[in-house]
């Protein structure tokens, strides 16, 4: 789900995943953690992926991290990908975060890493 005004990069990363035999819900641009949740839900999904172009994934992740925690969707996997400065990986996965995929990470690094992150 894109988080800002951007979603190319979004759309590169679903066709990749969905080409690789995975099932990718697209919620479109700027999605409240709350519609994200609700839809995880009903979707029964085993990872949820935002991107980022702006600085706001340090406000936000927590806040979807929280509304997860809430709605006991403690084992799905959070990713994120986008213009995410390396300095702020640490504080993300502190956050629970699974992943950081930076721009021009190959779509099969991401594959892999979702596919031997939910056999878990």
């Amino acid at each position: 789900m894109a988080l800002d005004v951007h979603d190319r990069g979004m759309k590169v990363v679903a066709r990749g995943l969905r080409d690789a035999g995975m099932e990718v819900v697209y919620l479109g641009r700027c999605p409240n953690a709350g519609a994200i949740v609700q839809t995880a839900i009903q979707e029964h999904v085993d990872v949820i992926g935002l991107s980022f172009e702006c600085d706001n994934h340090l406000g936000y992740t927590p806040k979807l991290v929280d509304k997860m925690k809430e709605y006991g969707l403690v084992d799905v996997l959070l990713i994120l990908g986008g213009n995410i400065p390396k300095r702020d990986i640490p504080k993300l996965k502190g956050m629970g975060v699974g992943e950081v995929f930076i721009p021009d990470t190959p779509i099969a690094n991401i594959v892999d890493y979702i596919e031997r992150s939910v056999k878990k």
